[in-house]
């Protein structure tokens, strides 16, 4: 039976993970005050105590504005700390898998982003991420680094659960719409990966990848959308904000954000037979999760 080891079990995919991974196996799943990423000692204890077959890092410095204003922490966690744990990969000859996002692209593209093309970050977070990603192929470990984009989940704090709070909350929403991804759903990133770790795939195949949902969407459509199928699935009680179209620039944060955060994932169908799901179907199997619990 294979031994796998979780970091960051409390957040959206790690918790989906720890479902999607325990038929594969015995799960040991760490959260922050178990296996503090910013803190490499943690990361060392948590590792040799285990001794895992595979190591899933699911844990990130993800807010991207708060990152701005703490660039330190922000290059600990998701530089510095997957360094670590590849080189505790490599010492136990263990697998890791190690995830990424689309924010380590400018957005200045046309079309998806494949594996292939050149990362141009925006932001401290896209850059850690990227030095992260830099630091397990260097290690030499055995690894899969899968980039995704505009995860959300029925927990935590993300764009759909935002956009379903707020909807209630006011009568109207401005929300960019010149800013495009492919949202993908925290459980079916957890089960591709299961899928993955499931296939025992051979060592020629491991490397980076792109893994999000299929197809892309603005963040007002993306809006539009949430709305629409909450709507649906509550019946059409009480009231739900209007939408509004705006661009980035009259929204303006501390972080820049990417316009073009699609990601084509037809690197992992061809060589692992790997395939998301749409976004709208994504979309619709969380909502029905969040409504349901309401």
């Amino acid at each position: 039976m294979k031994r796998i080891l979780i970091a960051g079990s409390n957040g959206q995919v790690g918790w989906e993970l720890q479902r999607a991974l325990t038929p594969l196996g015995s799960v040991a799943a760490f959260d922050r005050s178990e296996l503090d990423l910013a803190s490499p000692d943690s990361i060392r204890a948590a590792l040799r105590q285990a001794s895992p077959d595979i190591i899933v890092n699911a844990a990130a410095h993800t807010a991207v504005d708060k990152a701005e204003a703490e660039p330190g922490l922000a290059m600990r966690i998701n530089a510095q700390a997957p360094g670590i744990l590849a080189e505790e990969a490599k010492r136990l000859g263990a697998l890791l898998i190690h995830y990424s996002t689309d924010y380590v692209f400018d957005g200045a593209k046309s079309g998806g982003y494949i594996e292939e093309d050149e990362p141009h970050p925006l932001g401290v977070y896209g850059t850690s991420k990227l030095e992260g990603e830099r630091a397990v192929t260097q290690s030499g470990c055995a690894h899969f680094i899968l980039r995704t984009s505009w995860v959300y989940s029925a927990r935590g704090s993300n764009f759909v659960l935002t956009i379903l709070r707020l909807a209630r909350e006011r009568d109207e929403l401005k929300v960019v719409d010149d800013q495009i991804g492919s949202p993908t759903w925290a459980r079916a990133l957890a089960d591709a990966t299961a899928g993955l770790i499931g296939r025992d795939p051979p060592l020629e195949t491991c490397g980076l990848y792109h893994l999000a949902a299929r197809g892309s969407v603005s963040r007002y459509h993306f809006a539009q959308k949430i709305v629409d199928i909450a709507r649906r699935i509550s019946g059409g009680d009480g009231k739900w904000a209007a939408i509004h179209p705006v661009t980035t620039a009259d929204y303006p944060l501390p972080a820049a954000r990417p316009l073009n955060s699609v990601l084509d994932s037809g690197k992992i169908k061809r060589a692992l037979g790997i395939e998301m799901a749409p976004w709208e179907d994504q979309l619709a199997a969380c909502l029905d999760d969040v409504v349901a619990a309401r």
